[in-house]
């Protein structure tokens, strides 16, 4: 026993010396581990899956995507349920987190360096004595929003379904839904509760907090815990981060703005009345940009809303949270860009904060990677699906469904070729690390200290 703590303490601190390797090594165990369960006929009811449909069903849950090749309700049993949604709360929360509690649960201290790489990803504060009750705060405002969900559903449910059935579904839903996994154990999703906006309005609330971020769900737990001691204290934006209020401004604006061209282009359901036309393009809207659910028939939407949800997609939730895309913050820098540089103006300045210059780079760099991916990523399905007859916007749409780690799709994931699967299966996985963590990783750091003459050269 002595020996196996001194391995796994060690292990763990190995890993942990380089960041971006504990993060990757670590989802790839995770992710081959839920496989080779998952292929497991105990996991199964009672019908062949091939290995690769089980890896692409742990990578997808893993990495909090919610693609599918197979029926999470109907092929896969209890058992393989609930490895499922394991699975997925421990994308959710990350690897790198479960690695710090690992490390309490051993009784030792991380090094400085691993908790700053901690701190940074969640928390954006100083590393110090805070880091143990931030972690454990986190820990249980995820336990307590579930459970809430989780509650709220049952409540929902149970008018339909069994007691038993009613409590593992919302439970199901409730993690899948915070964790922006988007796996449902409906075979139709949710288009089958379109009509039912309580059900809708739940699971909205709750792709919508763990789209926000861990570092700015924590801000609001602790502002609302300062309004409930001082009943006299008003509202105030300015009480948050700067990083809190641009990721609450431009998450709002998505939610609404895509909802509203989707009323606009329409979602492919005449007969919703007004109301739930409003809310079923809200929640399209929600879902999108992080979790993956569907509330109507993808496959029957307008290419006009097709591509406002491509939109959505790419751009994703917010830093530290359990979504994927480029996040919002760095689409808000971009556009920040964009303004100065119409306005002729070299500092580029958002929201009354003029943004540093490498945080600028590291936007461009992972903005360009991620373009390059997707690009490389469409060429691909092009060439291997010449078979399947889809239209090319499907195929699209496929592709940055899996690098937003959203989930969506046109309903063509289950016939796509073995060469397609392994592709999204790969993008999901940069996707959910994001393409600069395993950039950082594959480039040697420093450079060589050369410094060419300058030159230029004609543009626009």
């Amino acid at each position: 026993m002595k020996a196996l703590k001194k391995f796994s303490s060690h292990f763990l601190r190995s890993v942990l010396a380089s960041p971006q390797a504990a993060l990757i090594l670590g989802f790839a165990g995770v992710i081959l581990l839920g496989a080779v369960i998952l292929w497991l006929p105990m996991s199964r009811q009672g019908i062949d899956i091939s290995f690769l449909d089980a890896l692409f069903t742990s990578t997808s849950a893993v990495c909090v995507t919610g693609l599918t090749v197979v029926d999470t309700g109907k092929d896969f049993s209890r058992v393989g349920q609930v490895v499922i949604v394991l699975l997925i709360q421990t994308g959710g929360l990350g690897v790198m987190t479960f690695a710090g509690l690992a490390f309490q649960l051993f009784g030792m201290r991380m090094s400085l360096r691993s908790e700053a790489v901690l701190h940074d990803t969640l928390f954006q504060r100083h590393v110090g004595a805070e880091f143990g009750h931030t972690f454990r705060t986190i820990l249980l405002l995820t336990g307590f929003i579930e459970g809430v969900g989780a509650v709220l559903l049952f409540v929902l449910l149970s008018r339909e379904m069994g007691v038993s059935d009613a409590a593992f579904s919302a439970i199901f839903h409730s993690i899948s839904a915070f964790c922006n996994a988007g796996f449902s154990l409906r075979s139709d999703n949710l288009v089958g509760l379109r009509e039912n906006e309580f059900i809708l309005i739940v699971i909205m609330t709750l792709i919508v907090l763990g789209g926000l971020g861990y570092t700015v769900v924590h801000e609001i737990y602790e502002f609302l815990g300062r309004f409930a001691v001082r009943s006299g204290e008003t509202f105030s934006i300015q009480a948050f981060s700067f990083h809190a209020r641009i990721v609450v401004v431009i998450t709002l604006f998505l939610i609404f703005g895509g909802a509203g061209f989707l009323i606009l282009f329409g979602i492919g359901e005449p007969e919703l009345s007004t109301w739930e036309l409003i809310v079923n393009a809200l929640f399209q809207s929600v879902t999108a940009r992080t979790a993956g659910f569907n509330s109507v028939d993808i496959g029957r939407l307008p290419s006009p809303s097709l591509l406002i949800l491509i939109m959505l997609m790419f751009v994703g939730g917010a830093p530290g949270s359990c979504a994927g895309g480029i996040k919002i913050t760095s689409a808000a820098i971009l556009w920040a860009r964009f303004l100065s540089g119409l306005r002729g103006q070299r500092e580029v300045n958002l929201r009354d904060r003029m943004i540093p210059q490498d945080l600028i780079s590291r936007t461009d760099f992972l903005v360009a990677l991620a373009l390059l991916w997707n690009l490389t990523g469409i060429f691909f399905l092009f060439s291997f699906e010449t078979g399947l007859k889809v239209d090319t916007l499907s195929l699209i749409f496929e592709q940055i469904s899996a690098f937003g780690t959203v989930g969506l799709s046109t309903g063509i994931t289950p016939q796509m070729s073995w060469a397609s699967k392994l592709w999204l299966i790969a993008t999901m996985f940069v996707g959910r690390l994001g393409p600069l963590t395993i950039a950082l990783w594959i480039i040697p750091s420093g450079g060589v200290k050369i410094r060419y003459p300058r030159g230029t050269v004609m543009i626009g």
